[in-house]
């Protein structure tokens, strides 16, 4: 099979895997996404596997895929986030900051306003409000109608007051 086809049916299988793993399917998704890598390795297959060791609770693991991801394709902006985002979770906030300005400068990401809303949620742990309110704000720019930041800029606002 040629580069070209087999990226195409890696990238086939990953879409597949996104599907199972919507509808609820870790395993089935886990499997397709392990298929798409062994066809040919992708930003996108291994930050889903990520994503799916995550929701099954392996964070660790999910990290080390997205680590996998950003060696194959350094400007997929997703596995940035990504890694921002469990680290969040386990309550490392300064070691996420980092990775999710890594992502906010990434050539190619969608939603573009994710990393945006999680350095939002970092700075707000830390009592940082008026950078909170700039992340949130910018976040609203990038995808105006987000509940989340919205909600977010209306809270610190009252606060500031």
């Amino acid at each position: 099979m040629s580069a070209p086809d087999a990226r195409a049916k890696a990238l086939e299988l990953w879409r597949n895997g996104f599907e199972r793993h919507r509808r609820g399917d870790l395993r089935a998704a886990v499997d397709l996404y392990r298929r798409s890598i062994a066809t040919c390795p992708t930003g996108e297959a291994h930050t889903f596997l990520g994503w799916a060791y995550a929701h099954s609770g392996d964070v660790e693991r999910a990290i080390a895929e997205c680590k996998r991801a950003i060696e194959i394709d350094p400007d997929f902006g997703n596995p940035y986030n990504d890694i921002g985002a469990y680290l969040i979770g386990k309550g490392a906030l300064d070691d996420a900051v980092p990775w999710l300005e890594r992502a906010k400068r990434a050539a190619r990401y969608e939603p573009r306003h994710f990393p945006y809303l999680n350095l939002g949620r970092v700075y707000l742990a830390k009592g940082d409000l008026p950078q909170a309110l700039r992340e949130f704000n910018e976040a609203l720019r990038i995808h105006p109608d987000d509940a989340l930041a919205e909600g977010a800029t209306r809270m610190i606002r009252s606060q500031m007051n």
